[in-house]
C-alpha cells in the first residue's frame, strides 16, 4: 500500500473482525514496536502497553466494555441516534451503531485486546494542558492501527470501558499513576475491501488565517 491509501483505507473494524483466528504475539508487539516512533512531549515516552490474551482477562474487560456500551446506546447521544433530520446522514449513523452493539456483545471474544496507558508522577492527572500530556500518547495509538492494518489485521479505537476505568484497572492489575487511553480490540479481519469513508467537504471545516 501506497501512504496515502494506507492512510485512507484504515477504518474501524467491528463486524469484520475475526474472532476464532489465532493472532500471533509477535505481529502486535511489531505494530507496538512501530507505534513507539510516534512523537513523545519532551521525549517523555513515558507510554506502556498492555497487550491482553488471557480468556478470562478479556471477558472480564469485555463484560466492562458491554455494560458501559449498551448504556452509551441507550443516551441520546448515541451514533445511531445522531442527524436525525439528515436521512443520509442517519441511515449511516444507524448502521455505525448497529456496528457498535455487535462489537460490545462480543468484545471479550476479540483475540487480543491493546490497552495503551500514560504513566504519570502521581495518581492524579496534572492540571492544565491535557491536550499536551495525552499527546505524547494518543499518535502513538494511531500508529499502532496503521500498523495493525498493514499487516492485515483490523482494530477499532474504543474508550467506553473507561467510565469503568478502575474496575477494569483492577483487572489489568494497573499502579493508581498508570492511565488508559483506549481499549483496542485487534483481530484478522474477514474481507478485503477498504475504501476511504464518506467525509465532510473539504471547505465545510477549512479556515484559513481565522474563523
Amino acid at each position: 500500500m501506497t501512504p496515502e491509501e494506507l492512510l485512507t483505507t484504515t477504518r474501524t473494524v467491528r463486524r469484520r473482525l475475526d474472532l476464532n483466528r489465532h493472532v500471533p504475539l509477535d505481529l502486535v508487539k511489531h505494530c507496538i514496536q512501530v507505534a513507539m516512533q510516534a512523537p513523545s512531549g519532551s521525549n517523555t515516552q513515558r507510554w506502556h502497553w498492555l497487550v491482553v490474551t488471557d480468556a478470562d482477562r478479556r471477558a472480564a474487560l469485555g463484560e466492562i466494555y458491554r455494560r458501559a456500551c449498551h448504556e452509551y446506546l441507550e443516551s441520546p447521544q448515541a451514533a445511531a441516534k445522531l442527524f436525525a433530520d439528515d436521512p443520509v446522514r442517519a441511515a449511516v449513523q444507524q448502521r455505525v451503531g448497529a456496528s457498535i452493539e455487535y462489537l460490545a456483545d462480543r468484545m471479550g471474544e476479540v483475540p487480543v485486546l491493546v490497552v495503551p496507558c500514560l504513566e504519570t508522577s502521581s495518581p492524579e492527572l496534572p492540571p492544565g494542558n491535557q491536550a499536551g500530556l495525552w499527546a505524547s500518547l494518543l499518535p502513538a495509538v494511531w500508529s499502532y492501527m496503521l500498523a495493525a492494518r498493514s499487516v492485515t489485521l483490523g482494530t477499532a479505537w474504543t474508550t467506553l470501558h473507561l467510565k469503568y476505568e478502575r474496575e477494569a484497572a483492577e483487572v489489568l492489575g494497573l499502579p493508581p499513576n498508570v492511565h488508559q487511553a483506549a481499549l483496542i480490540p485487534t483481530a484478522f479481519y474477514t474481507g478485503d475491501t477498504f475504501k476511504p469513508a464518506a467525509r465532510q467537504p473539504l471547505d465545510e471545516v477549512l479556515h484559513l488565517d481565522r474563523w
